[in-house]
């Protein structure tokens, strides 16, 4: 038993000691075939063919990029457990926006998470105005819920 034992365990030690040796010498390999910084001392000419290269265009903007929402609060409807969102938004685009999405946390008077919900405004914000969307049914909440934070998550060009 006791051989067996001394058998692997020192099995186990050589055949790391193998594994461990492949690898630096691979690393070394890959030391010495690296270029040196003094066979780089050629400076590369690069040239401009506009033939050839792709045109570079902007990147367009999505359309919640310009839309914000420059204020908020909530209260509670039914029995208490139906959050009502009141927000205005404001559309800087130089279009108008609709199929708006939200996402409101709400959380307890200590600040811990309870429940998320997102509500889809299928109305329109015109180019360069503000809107206010009144006692807005989000969904159903904890009845623990004091505080809410909504945000943008999407929209569309109209």
């Amino acid at each position: 038993m006791a051989g067996a034992g001394a058998w692997v365990l020192l099995s186990g030690c050589v055949s790391i000691a193998a594994e461990s040796e492949p690898a630096s010498q691979a690393a070394a390999a890959a030391i010495e075939s690296a270029p040196s910084p003094a066979s780089d001392a050629v400076p590369r000419e690069s040239s401009f063919d506009p033939a050839t290269t792709e045109a570079i265009a902007p990147e367009p903007t999505a359309p919640v990029d310009g839309l914000k929402i420059s204020s908020q609060s909530w209260r509670r409807g039914g029995l208490g457990s139906r959050a009502l969102v009141t927000i205005t938004l404001r559309n800087i685009n130089e279009y108008a926006v609709k199929d708006i999405e939200i996402a409101c946390a709400f959380a307890r008077r200590d600040g811990s998470h309870l429940t998320d919900r997102r509500h889809i405004i299928h109305d329109t914000v015109n180019t360069k105005s503000r809107r206010v969307f009144a006692r807005m049914h989000v969904g159903f909440v904890n009845v623990n819920a004091n505080k809410a934070k909504c945000s943008l998550v999407t929209a569309s060009r109209f």
